[in-house]
């Protein structure tokens, strides 16, 4: 357990913080969701958007492993045991938030006994399930040193990373009722960001392992990670442009929406990701220069992976703060709580803090069982012919 005992302090301070968060979901589970801030005007809050937040720095991590063999991407191999180690931990704390979210946990089976197929809920919860599954997968074939499963099974995992965080996306856009998430491109939108996020924070895991001895990552392999980040933030920032452009045109129906987005409520996230997540840590690494500064991508990760974050915040929170649309005659609009504000209450931010503080203790505690004994493995002395032959002799004798 090297990755635990090498920082006591740190990994002290994610226990503490993952029990804090089991006990207080707990007690959520004993008073309801009512300990939330949550509402019938705002029935989603910061579990569905750390839920959204971490299935994307889950696929940016299995993208980046399963290329390697998809598009024989031979560097890539390097870094692929800790990219899929960070998927799977992420995938499961992007789980732990829907079931979280759930409330009443117990009452699970009935997704499975009567399960919904035309809804995009549904669909999230199989391929969810199907990615979890080919993450274990993939890490048992690498583990064992099966390329060539490997190789077989990273063509379904390329199209099942896109598609996991396209279904996330489709739960939002295919939702009419909410102006602020209706929009085709939220899918392209999601995965984009997906790659910044999830590459972004599997460029700071390789330079905290790198800094620790634990893990080595060649610095030439730093500067490409950086520069396909650098790629995927143009790319991000193209398609959040081609949104803005479309609701900002006289006459679009995205107008109220644009405005809650520059100047309301939800604007300093907006903004926060736009110019801290986008614009700044794009001009820092689109100069070939500073890809070889490992502080300055070190920087420009954090940057990115925090910016991503304030993303899944404007584009959950925006929604709440515009009206539902009208229902049909006869319905009374102030039965159905149209408006409403949220705030998220201590319970939330300990559940929100404990649970990628279990992820990490688990990200070190298998990354102790592979990462480490790889690595010693690698630089371990060749031994010498003359041992070698000793060794063969007394095999014979």
């Amino acid at each position: 357990m090297q990755l635990l005992t090498k920082n006591k302090l740190l990994t002290g301070i994610f226990a503490v913080l993952g029990v804090a968060g089991i006990a207080a979901w707990a007690y959520q589970l004993a008073g309801g969701l009512g300990v939330t801030g949550m509402s019938n005007a705002n029935s989603w809050g910061l579990y569905i958007a750390m839920f959204m937040f971490f299935v994307g720095l889950s696929a940016g991590g299995l993208i980046v492993a399963s290329s390697a063999s998809v598009f024989h991407i031979t560097e890539y191999k390097k870094v692929a045991m800790p990219a899929i180690i960070l998927s799977t931990v992420c995938i499961c704390c992007a789980g732990a938030f829907v079931l979280i979210d759930l409330g009443g946990i117990q009452r699970i089976w009935h997704l499975f006994a009567s399960p919904n197929a035309s809804s995009p809920l549904v669909w999230d919860i199989c391929v969810i399930t199907l990615y979890l599954f080919i993450n274990v997968l993939y890490l048992h074939f690498m583990h064992k040193g099966a390329e060539r499963a490997v190789s077989v099974l990273s063509r379904f995992a390329l199209p099942t990373a896109v598609l996991v965080h396209s279904v996330t996306a489709w739960i939002f856009g295919l939702q009419i009722a909410k102006e602020g998430w209706f929009s085709a491109i939220m899918a392209p939108i999601f995965v984009a960001s997906a790659m910044d996020s999830g590459l972004a924070l599997l460029l700071i895991v390789l330079i905290v392992l790198n800094a620790a001895k634990l893990f080595e990552t060649p610095k030439k392999l730093i500067a490409s990670l950086a520069g396909l980040l650098a790629t995927c933030i143009a790319i991000d920032g193209f398609l959040i442009f081609c949104e803005v452009i479309t609701m900002a045109y006289p006459g679009a129906e995205g107008a109220a929406t644009l405005a809650v987005m520059v100047s309301g409520p939800t604007a300093p996230f907006f903004w926060a990701e736009v110019v801290g997540g986008l614009l700044v840590p794009f001009l820092m690494l689109v100069f070939a220069k500073n890809r070889q500064n490992t502080a300055l991508v070190t920087v420009a990760s954090v940057l990115v992976v925090a910016g991503v974050l304030c993303k899944r915040l404007w584009l959950l929170l925006t929604a709440f703060v515009i009206p539902n649309i009208v229902g049909a005659p006869g319905i009374m609009s102030d039965a159905w709580m149209m408006g409403g504000s949220y705030a998220p209450t201590a319970i939330e931010f300990l559940i929100v803090l404990g649970v990628p503080s279990l992820g990490a203790l688990a990200f070190m505690a298998i990354g102790s069982k592979l990462l480490v004994p790889a690595m010693a493995k690698e630089h371990a002395p060749a031994r010498s012919s003359a041992a070698a032959d000793l060794d063969l002799e007394a095999q014979v004798a």
